[in-house]
């Protein structure tokens, strides 16, 4: 196949005319372009009004080579599609079962790879399946119900993603095509097959939790079983290697153990710093959520064509003196979500189902920290750094998310009432002075974030944005250190992001597949029952 880069259209432009463009540059007769694959598209709004798509695309011509000899555009290329390729298992046979613990991305796509390769893996999960997880976190954010600690917008099957945005691009590079197979997983398991091109991705939250239900189905239709409340309270270690794990008063004996755990599993931060497993403070970010109109940001950033296309998103950086200051997991048309998960302690996240149809947009804007900015010694000082911040914002919102307009931020004095703007929260809130909840110079490093910031979007510093806090939980606090093996010791594999090796839904999704590929590479399947 030929591949084109940079096909420009306008934003109403017709299905057809990529067609008819296609043909006009590789100057063939438009019927003789057999197929025509869309392999990228992306909005190039820097010229509004005069927004356009931009496209790459593969096409399938008679004659090809002689084509790509006569067309002379540097965007012109030969295609050829590069595919995954599944690992042979080799060594010897388990003796048991592997175990997978924790069903986030890297959990749930570990296990599921696991299954088609006849490991018959278990898969244990703390919380709920989603189906009870969205009943008991609905509850909760309705103030109908307490907040149950094994069960919540952390905890669950799907893992905190389960109530994000659904965003599935990443930075992260892949030679290996991982991030494909992701994507072809999620496409087969009902994800729209949008996400294999879009250079911004997402399913949203709605979609997201069909589409795991029918993975853990998957992985047991394959031989692999889930069980759900069920948490791992201990390892099982002899002469320096795993021999099993203990999930309260039961052993489960097991040669491999995946630790696939979400970035708020401190519990078992605790219970790995007892085992001795080798693990590290890391530096992550915290700061507070952000509310704008999406109408406003959608003006913004695509003048008077905001109506026509999908809902405007945002990246924006700044460099205080010392700080990064920087936004986090915007979502467009989205919610701030109460995303607590211990009693007495306040965080929050953003959310958006797959239309992002709400009223405003949110993001988190956080300003990074590393080990040297917090007091205490040892790998978990970052976990008490952020427990800290959380009871804070429980304290300040009385139990309920605080908020605050950023003028009175500014001001350092609490809010007495909204301006234009009305949150769009999921739980209750309460007014209240965030500035008090936050180190002195954290908060100056927002203040003069979200300033910037106006300069860059006209409106994003206006007083009557609304602040809510706080985001505490925007990657893992510790790395479980492991070696070229990916084991921490041998036998037990630590994953994804709570391990402190992905950042998102899509790069744990990965790390998941990489851990799949070592545990083949190292031992054959286990004799079957």
């Amino acid at each position: 196949m030929i591949q084109i880069q940079d096909l420009r259209l306008s934003y109403r432009h017709r299905p057809d005319d990529i067609k008819k463009t296609a043909a006009g540059i590789l100057k063939v007769v438009e019927k003789e372009i057999r197929e025509i694959r869309i392999l990228r598209r992306s909005i190039d709004a820097r010229k509004k009004p005069a927004v356009e798509y931009v496209y790459t695309v593969a096409v399938s011509v008679p004659h090809e080579r002689t084509v790509l000899r006569s067309c002379r555009s540097r965007h012109v290329s030969h295609y050829e599609e590069a595919a995954y390729v599944h690992p042979e298992p080799a060594g010897t046979p388990l003796a048991h079962r592997p175990v997978v613990v924790g069903a986030g991305p890297a959990g749930l796509f570990c296990a599921y790879y696991l299954a088609l390769a006849g490991y018959q893996p278990l898969l244990i999960e703390r919380g709920d399946p989603v189906e009870e997880r969205m009943r008991r976190v609905e509850a909760f954010w309705s103030g109908t119900a307490q907040l149950d600690p094994q069960s919540n917008v952390q905890f669950g099957e799907g893992g905190a993603g389960t109530f994000s945005d659904g965003k599935l691009n990443t930075m992260v590079k892949d030679p290996l095509h991982r991030g494909r197979l992701v994507m072809e997983t999620f496409v087969r398991f009902g994800a729209p097959e949008e996400i294999l091109w879009l250079q911004k991705p997402h399913i949203g939250t709605d979609r997201l939790r069909d589409i795991i239900k029918k993975m853990r189905r998957a992985i047991e239709e394959a031989g692999g079983e889930v069980r759900f409340r069920t948490q791992l309270t201990d390892l099982i270690i002899e002469n320096g290697r795993l021999s099993g794990i203990l999930t309260g008063e039961e052993t489960i004996p097991c040669e491999v153990c995946v630790l696939a755990l979400g970035h708020s599993a401190r519990d078992t931060f605790r219970m790995l710093l007892d085992r001795q497993i080798a693990m590290e403070p890391k530096p992550f970010a915290v700061g507070l959520r952000i509310e704008h109109p999406q109408e406003m940001i959608g003006q913004a950033q695509y003048g008077s064509a905001w109506r026509d296309l999908p809902a405007a998103d945002y990246k924006l950086t700044w460099q205080t003196g010392t700080r990064g200051v920087y936004s986090f997991c915007m979502c467009p048309g989205g919610y701030v979500v109460n995303a607590s998960s211990e009693p007495g302690r306040t965080a929050v996240n953003g959310m958006s189902n797959y239309a992002r149809d709400g009223e405003n947009a949110n993001s988190a804007i956080v300003v990074t920290v590393s080990p040297s900015d917090y007091e205490g010694e040892g790998p978990l000082k970052g976990v008490a750094f952020q427990r800290s911040l959380e009871e804070a914002a429980f304290r300040a919102g009385e139990g309920l998310v605080p908020v605050q307009l950023f003028a009175d931020f500014c001001a350092g004095t609490p809010s007495a009432a909204l301006g234009e703007v009305t949150p769009c929260i999921r739980g209750g809130y309460r007014l209240a002075n965030l500035r008090e909840i936050l180190p002195e110079d954290i908060g100056d490093s927002l203040e003069e974030g979200i300033h910037a910031f106006g300069r860059k979007i006209h409106g994003f510093d206006r007083g009557d944005a609304v602040l809510s806090g706080i985001e505490s939980r925007t990657s893992s606090p510790v790395r479980i250190l492991r070696d070229e093996h990916l084991q921490s010791i041998p036998g037990l594999y630590p994953s994804g992001e709570g391990a402190g090796y992905a950042g998102g839904i899509t790069s744990a999704a990965m790390d998941g597949v990489r851990i799949y590929e070592a545990i083949v590479a190292a031992f054959g399947p286990p004799a079957r029952p």
